[in-house]
């Protein structure tokens, strides 16, 4: 897939705390914060901002590393520009101290810019609440969002941190005790739901993690997880990116269901439409 020029989105800045980055911004309606997996904002990840400004809401896609619009394939082996920049990207959310790729018990710094970024789109674009997909290195930060009442629509895509090289990180997600137990609190109190995406063979992602979510969230957390034979066979990775790199955008497909699940759920949390989960409630 080609680089993409960002047309049809707009363009500006959003300081707090003493951080600037740029935010892209498409559609009209509830905002909904997308979070780009590494490399960035690829052309898959603009794809799917596409499709959340279709359904009526304002897609909202903070640079948080990378390059906007560029296809960092890491599977281009054959373009030594397209490893470069995955390689420079992973090295800077390393070194960033933004980022706690390890620890177990706290989310990422970030969060708290990515909180003040929602509370301004909120005002900006008015509705009910805010919209929030994570993936990946992102995935967790979804659910860090969720202490803040404005974030009605939760989508952990992938959620990849901490890192699951221990046993103690796989049966856990980047958030405090003390964040998770408000968010606990607002899926009892409030009828928040969460709602989390991957793959079953998922090294990144793996099945503890989720089983760990339902034993915090009880049925507030709603899991799609989709066996390995779903995943797009057209890309070089392992089966992982479910909203992006592996997706199957057909009718009928598990990924496409998947899509359309997570996009329904903005049209009800947001826009007042019906419920959508339950085709993967069972």
């Amino acid at each position: 897939m080609p680089d993409h020029d960002l047309t049809g989105f707009t363009q500006s800045t959003f300081t707090h705390d003493g951080a600037t980055r740029r935010v892209l911004r498409r559609g009209t309606g509830p905002a909904v914060i997308v979070m780009a997996e590494i490399p960035g904002i690829t052309p898959k990840v603009i794809e799917f901002a596409d499709r959340v400004a279709e359904t009526g809401c304002t897609a909202v896609l903070p640079v948080l590393f990378g390059t906007p619009g560029r296809d960092a394939d890491p599977g281009a082996v054959g373009r030594p520009r397209a490893g470069r920049a995955l390689a420079s990207t992973l090295w800077e959310v390393c070194v960033s101290r933004e980022f706690t790729l390890l620890a177990t018990g706290r989310s990422s710094r970030v969060v708290r810019w990515l909180r003040a970024l929602a509370t301004a789109e909120h005002e900006r674009c008015g509705g009910p609440g805010v919209g929030a997909v994570g993936m990946c290195l992102t995935g967790g930060f979804a659910l860090a969002m969720a202490v803040d009442a404005r974030i009605v629509a939760p989508v952990l895509s992938q959620p990849s941190l901490p890192l699951a090289c221990t046993s103690r990180r796989a049966r856990s997600i980047d958030i405090s005790a003390g964040e998770l137990a408000v968010v606990r609190g607002r899926c009892e109190r409030d009828g928040l739901q969460v709602l989390g995406l991957r793959f079953a063979g998922d090294r990144l992602v793996p099945g503890d993690r989720f089983a760990y979510l339902r034993r915090e969230l009880g049925d507030a957390f709603v899991a799609v997880e989709l066996d390995d034979s779903a995943a797009n066979p057209a890309s070089p990775l392992p089966p992982h990116s479910v909203l992006t790199e592996h997706l199957v955008d057909e009718p009928g497909q598990p990924t496409r269901q998947a899509l359309d699940t997570v996009l329904d759920l903005f049209r009800t949390r947001l826009l007042g439409e019906d419920s959508p989960l339950a085709a993967f409630e069972a």
